[in-house]
């Protein structure tokens, strides 16, 4: 990111300062001191009034916004109102900002500028070694800088309703401040640690906390912080023989937790215990236990100590559009078909249940404002009321009305997941920044560990994706198959995994398909080792079902019409021993619309000068395989040829607020902007099936995009539409058009897909 204008580093701290002196401290109860407060003083913590002569610094919400709880963050300062620099912003400073402007907590922030450039000067935060800011009980404190927008939870802040929340969250808390430390043997050798002591560090010390006010609940609010859905009972004898043998360093307090909360810190402070010093007594007790079960995705087994795969369950929420496990766009199967919540009211209660629900941890962040991708299809979902407690986020009150809701309102969610250790498997060497670089993979050869290459043989985006998953990287933008540009270790470039095949679900590289100890690379590694090239946000492209099943219908075409379709292999095989003068073709005619619902532009892998100029169209297409239309039987085998084969890619039509920015005349760049679609209309040459050869039956109808993966995209699952169609030798109907998975991969899925539109009745055959 790039340097912030800023004042003078005094005007910075004396803003800081002026900010922090009008923070309503009455808010946070059990703020047990300041530095230098004795630590005896009582734990109810008496705010300081400001003096006459501190101004009041003023914030606001501005830019280009839909609700009056969002906005880019403003200062006023010195007369004027300015920007703040993102610069190492975090969750914790945005619910500072969100409180002062009188909100219960922050939902989520983001970076650089959603809501519109702002003008004026720009502020940044400073460090805590510049000036010594308020010792949280709870977790060492540090200073933070502040960042360009946020969202924030529509509900004012009343301390009287919710006495039981403790907020020591505008410190900047890290969740490596507490830990689980595995005690048990058992468990010390296990990934991830799901059992052990809860342990926090307090002045760079980790220590123990008493047992003697510790619940079940408390167990579920850490438990549900490490990524793991629900807390059980341990074998406490085993713990009081190993606590006895130790002298323990106890934490001098307790904590009480409601067990709805998202993070420790939103408990409530409780007593403070006996002893000397820094440090608590623990009489007659012994250091807290949690242990933690988790989601069947990362629960060990006892071959492997992984899970790779298991059989899903009939899920009814599932996220879609996250770039890492645990995050994306919560979309809730109702009546057969998925459809997405409004983000009215979506907070981290709501998003902990959706989270728990899919065997995640609680909610990291409840994300409002389709930040994740806009979804398609019905709103199921709207002002969604969680307890906390339920077992799916169908139990919980919600209003199915969704008027006023729109997909701009998608929510969607971030989860705390277990701490696997997948990242400290592999590595990208040689690139030119963190986010790209050739594949290096920790592997065992001969008894000991040593990094090595990929062979990137039949390496593609789908395996690129794997990678950037596993390091946290987001998306694949790019998969390579030569890396001489990029020098990485050259005491790596030994081929170490061959053979990669991956589905796209899995969590490491090593869950994938892949040779094992059987090395098979004919070009070797080196230069020629697998390389990658990944990006925070992905295109996401969908077909509307609906006007594919709204626009189909039959044309028996003349041949002489077909010159410059026969010359583009957009017709069957047959068509070249049909007569130019007398013959004719039946065509399967519609219409597509390909919207672009992600968050980045869908632009061609090839650049400009790969295009292919096609003399009869009169213009280049920048995609030879970019949609497969097809016809198969009950069976799933193609029985129509001749096709659409290539496409240029542009912006027809976009949403109200977004600029077309791609066009195919004069040698234009080409892509689809988010927001925007491509449209080929039924009556344009190609746009068709050529079902000449096709006997009368029942059949499948259906359109993949991207078949070939070749550009990278934040989910796949909805690039296939299929419709039911039938045929009688004169006329076709399609209908039960859908999106994604469904009876096509298994017929007894059919019930689930109501029957749509149709051309008038359906015959029987």
């Amino acid at each position: 990111m790039g340097q912030c204008r800023g004042f003078p580093s005094k005007q910075c701290l004396l803003l800081l300062l002026l900010l922090l002196a009008q923070l309503n401290w009455a808010q946070y109860e059990h703020w047990s001191y300041l530095p230098g407060y004795p630590e005896a003083a009582p734990q109810v913590f008496q705010p300081p009034q400001r003096a006459p002569n501190v101004p009041k610094i003023q914030l606001r919400l501005a830019g280009q916004k839909r609700k009056h709880n969002e906005g880019r963050l403003e200062v006023f300062y010195s007369g004027e109102w300015g920007t703040v620099c993102d610069d190492d912003f975090s969750i914790h400073a945005a619910h500072v900002v969100c409180r002062e402007l009188g909100y219960l907590e922050a939902l989520s922030w983001l970076p650089s500028s959603k809501y519109g450039k702002g003008e004026g000067e720009g502020i940044r935060g400073i460090e805590g070694r510049d000036f010594p800011a308020p010792r949280n009980p709870w977790f060492q404190s540090q200073w933070w800088s502040w960042e360009a927008s946020c969202l924030v939870s529509p509900f004012p802040y009343n301390p009287a309703a919710f006495p039981f929340i403790f907020h020591p969250q505008n410190m900047n808390i890290q969740v490596e401040d507490i830990r689980i430390r595995a005690i048990l043997a058992t468990y010390r050798k296990r990934v991830p640690v799901t059992e052990g002591y809860v342990e926090v560090k307090d002045e760079g010390t980790w220590k123990q906390i008493c047992d003697k006010h510790w619940t079940m609940k408390n167990s579920r609010v850490v438990c549900g912080m490490f990524g793991f859905p629900s807390e059980r009972k341990y074998n406490t004898n085993v713990y009081k023989m190993f606590a006895s043998r130790r002298k323990q360093h106890y934490w001098p307090y307790s904590m009480e937790c409601s067990g709805s909360e998202a993070h420790i810190s939103s408990c409530r402070l409780g007593t403070q215990l006996s002893g000397s010093g820094k440090n608590g007594s623990c009489a007659g007790g012994m250091p807290a236990v949690v242990s933690c079960v988790p989601g069947r995705a990362f629960a060990p087994s006892s071959h492997s100590g992984f899970r790779k795969a298991f059989r899903h369950e009939q899920p009814l929420v599932r996220l879609k559009g996250g770039a890492n496990t645990g995050e994306g766009r919560v979309e809730v199967l109702k009546n057969g078909e998925w459809g997405t919540v409004c983000d009215d009211n979506w907070n981290l209660v709501s998003a902990s249940v959706v989270c728990r629900e899919l065997g995640f941890g609680s909610a990291k962040e409840a994300i409002t404002g389709a930040r994740l991708g806009q979804g398609m299809g019905p709103i199921h979902l709207n002002e969604i009321d969680c307890t906390g407690f339920e077992k799916s986020v169908t139990d919980c009150k919600f209003n199915t009305e969704s008027q006023g809701c729109n997909h701009e309102e998608d929510a969607a969610v971030r989860c705390n997941v277990p701490a696997m250790g997948f990242q400290n498997q592999l590595r990208l060497s040689g690139g030119r920044n963190p986010y790209e670089g050739r594949v290096e993979v920790l592997a065992e050869r001969n008894g000991t560990l040593r990094w090595g290459t990929v062979c990137s043989h039949n390496w593609g985006t789908v395996e690129a994706m794997v990678v950037c998953r596993q390091l946290g990287l987001g998306f694949a933008s790019h998969a390579f198959q030569e890396t001489w540009y990029w020098h990485g270790d050259v005491s790596a470039d030994d081929v170490v995994m061959s053979g990669v095949k991956c589905s796209g679900t899995e969590m490491s590289l090593s869950h994938c398909r892949h040779d094992g100890a059987h090395i098979s690379c004919p070009r070797g590694g080196g230069r020629f080792g697998a390389g990658v090239s990944c990006s925070e946000t992905a295109p996401d492209l969908v077909l509307n079902a609906e006007l594919v099943e709204q626009t189909a219908y039959l044309e028996d075409r003349p041949m002489f019409l077909l010159q410059c379709a026969l010359e583009e292999n957009c017709l069957a095989s047959s068509a070249h021993n049909t007569s130019l003068t007398s013959g004719y073709r039946r065509l399967l005619r519609f219409s597509s619309q390909i919207h672009n619902n992600g968050q980045s532009d869908f632009r061609p892998k090839n650049g400009r000068h790969a295009w292919v100029w096609h003399d009869c169209h009169r213009h280049y297409h920048s995609m030879e395989v970019f949609t497969h239309y097809d016809l198969l039987n009950l069976n799933g085998t193609k029985v129509a040829e001749g096709h659409k084969a290539s496409f240029c890619l542009e912006d027809t039509e976009c949403e109200a607020d977004v600029q077309k920015q791609y066009e195919c005349a004069n040698f234009g760049e080409q892509g689809i902007t988010v927001g925007c679609w491509d449209v080929y209309r039924h009556d344009i040459d190609c746009q068709w099936i050529d079902i000449t050869d096709v006997p009368p039956g029942d059949y499948l109808f259906q359109v993949v995009i991207n078949p070939n993966y070749e550009v990278a995209e934040s989910d796949y699952s909805n690039n296939v539409m299929k419709c039911r169609s039938r045929y009688d030798g004169q006329r076709i109907w399609m209908y039960n058009c859908h999106i994604g998975e469904g009876w096509g991969q298994n017929s007894s899925q059919t019930q689930n897909f109501p029957l749509g539109k149709s051309s008038g009745a359906i015959p029987e055959l």
